[in-house]
């Protein structure tokens, strides 16, 4: 009797031991929420958007960003749905979609002005991610969260035979209590509206 409750105790410390070696990853949920309204968003960009596939440039694709506890293992986190450059395509779309925009979807584009002749679209959009991370670190005084998002956007327009390019990069530094992957989504999705409400409405 003994050695079975001895045979279960150890068991549960080895069950306990390989759980507590296992390092967490969590999965962000990625959206752009406007804040803002584009009055002139038609007018800029033409009734119908083609998105291209965007372009993540970074080292490490992986994850998005990590955390180190005070004691324990590290934290990753990775975007949702994955990989981030399909996250980033999807939730532009989605949230074009609602300012009567047709979001259509083109298999490839160069990026050149004598390209747009041939795309089945008033304009099209396509981004390269050049970084894309965060990094909390926690101490006995609470967690420093820092935030560094740099993407490079190319807007193809029609009516005007131009391509248009701008350099979006923000970086962000919290000190918090604690830190939770709702808190880091949260920091994630501030800087996408920060980045995209100023950019829909001025574009070029």
């Amino acid at each position: 009797m003994k050695l079975k409750v001895l045979s279960l105790l150890v068991l549960f410390f080895i069950i306990f031991v390989i759980d507590c070696a296992e390092a967490h990853t969590y999965s962000l949920a990625l959206r752009y929420q406007p804040v803002r309204e584009f009055p002139s968003l038609q007018q800029k960009f033409g009734s119908t958007l083609g998105i291209a596939p965007f372009k993540d440039e970074r080292q490490e694709r992986s994850y998005i960003g990590i955390h180190f506890p005070v004691r324990g293992l590290t934290t990753h986190f990775e975007s949702k749905p994955s990989p981030l450059e399909k996250a980033l395509q999807e939730s532009l779309s989605s949230a074009l979609s609602r300012f009567q925009m047709k979001v259509v979807s083109i298999p490839n584009w160069d990026g050149t002005p004598e390209s747009l002749k041939d795309i089945d679209s008033d304009s099209i959009l396509m981004i390269e991610i050049k970084k894309f991370w965060t990094e909390g670190r926690a101490s006995l005084f609470g967690t420093t969260i820092k935030t560094t998002v740099q993407l490079v956007i190319h807007l193809g327009v029609k009516h005007e035979g131009k391509v248009f390019k701008r350099n979006a990069d923000i970086e962000n530094e919290i000190t918090v209590p604690r830190s939770t992957p709702e808190r880091v989504e949260a920091i994630f999705n501030q800087i996408l509206t920060d980045i995209f409400d100023p950019y829909f409405s001025s574009p070029y």
